[in-house]
């Protein structure tokens, strides 16, 4: 007998070792990295595929590499929440040594397929791959990065390494792994379809990693599997997803194809409270996109899960009446308490030199500025309501008195 147990004493201490040494391993090593896989890709760029491309990208793109600094997609702090560590996404403007301006378009193929960057970094799990994204989407994602557009102007900003935490490490080196590159055509969604169609935008626009249990649980492969699927409950940046699947008491059952299609293209829910950062209004969709989306929702497993909404900053009595209105319909979760948030408000006069301007904006911005993704508050604030928040915005803006009247505005 003692000799069994000091065989298993011995066994058990080799087990403690290797499981340490692992756990070192992962430790001083970090995610790790991968040889890319070798593809044949040359992307003609047309018109159409540039205009696709950016809808694409600003759906799926923009919302973490845009910089509010610099007004282009420079890269920016994601402000994970732990346990993921301290996050930067990178520079992807044209630029041939800080952004992807000298990258070929297999090499970004294989990166927005598999996660692997052409040196064999890989990309953890915040940013999303897509497998199941169609061969002229793709292109057109690709046609789009190799335009002209503003945002993607060559720019010097250097990148900022990610401080993955331990377990980003960990379920890098044991669950997380590079996305097998297609062996297949993936060809574009059947549009007479609803359910097909919306299959195809709720999975290629990554719905499914926030609005699902868990992001260590994602099966990005198959989205269905993944825990959870779109029942909500995730924290992304300090708020929790709520439910989309179809309960009645706590999902969207009881919402109508308008509710739907208002929320999401709007960033307005039924109850007319607005949807919050990270969230943003999906302008960039079409109705029959945001209509598909939701025909698909209605086939997904229902989820009886309660999600409580996560409540913004208290309102109290003392606060001037604008500020009650920013912080009520969640102005402040993008502009920040003071304007400079992910969306910069501390030079709006250069923007909307009068009041008028900037109340149609704020009523309808994708009207404004094509491709907005701030919530649409036209019949929503109004009024006293309207008038106070303006002069709340205005408050916000840093711009020198002597330059306010260059721009057409006044104090």
């Amino acid at each position: 007998m003692k000799k069994l147990l000091k065989i298993l004493g011995g066994v058990l201490g080799l087990v403690v070792l290797a499981v340490g040494g692992f756990l070192l391993k992962v430790q001083l090593g970090g995610i790790p990295h991968y040889t890319p896989e070798r593809v044949t890709l040359t992307v003609e760029s047309t018109p159409e595929r540039v205009a696709r491309g950016r809808n694409l990208s600003n759906a799926l793109c923009a919302g973490c590499h845009m910089n509010v600094a610099t007004g282009r997609l420079t890269g920016a702090d994601m402000k994970a929440d732990d346990p993921f560590g301290k996050v930067w996404s990178y520079n992807i403007t044209r630029h041939p040594t800080a952004g992807i301006g000298s990258w070929s378009d297999a090499e970004l193929a294989v990166l927005l397929r598999t996660g692997i960057a052409r040196d064999g970094r890989y990309t953890p799990p915040w940013m999303a791959k897509l497998p199941h994204l169609s061969d002229e989407d793709l292109a057109s994602v690709i046609a789009y990065l190799r335009s002209d557009d503003p945002v993607l102007e060559p720019s010097d900003v250097a990148n900022v390494p990610s401080e993955p935490s331990f377990l980003s490490k960990f379920l890098c080196n044991v669950a997380f792994k590079p996305l097998p590159y297609p062996t297949k055509p993936i060809p574009q969604p059947d549009h007479s379809d609803p359910v097909a169609w919306g299959r195809y935008l709720t999975w290629n626009l990554d719905c499914y990693t926030c609005h699902s249990a868990d992001f260590a649980k994602i099966d990005a492969m198959n989205p269905p599997a993944s825990a959870g699927f779109m029942g909500g409950g995730n924290l992304v940046e300090g708020v929790v997803s709520p439910n989309l699947t179809p309960d009645p008491e706590t999902g969207i059952g009881k919402w109508s194809e308008a509710d739907f299609v208002r929320a999401l293209r709007q960033g307005v829910r039924p109850d007319d409270t607005g949807i919050r950062y990270p969230m943003n209004a999906y302008s960039m969709l079409s109705v029959d996109e945001a209509k598909a989306i939701f025909a698909y929702l209605k086939t997904v497993p229902t989820l009886k899960n309660a999600v409580q909404r996560t409540p913004g900053p208290k309102i109290t009595p003392e606060m001037e009446a604008g500020k009650k209105v920013y912080l009520k319909y969640a102005c402040v979760s993008c502009h920040g308490e003071g304007g400079l948030g992910n969306c910069d408000l501390t030079k709006n006069r250069a923007h909307f030199a009068t009041d008028d301007e900037l109340a149609a904006f704020i009523g309808d911005p994708s009207a404004t500025v094509p491709g907005s993704r701030m919530p649409a508050w036209k019949n929503v604030i109004q009024g006293e309501e309207l008038q106070a928040l303006l002069q709340h915005v205005r408050s916000l803006d840093k711009t020198p008195p002597d330059q306010v009247k260059a721009a057409g505005g006044s104090r």
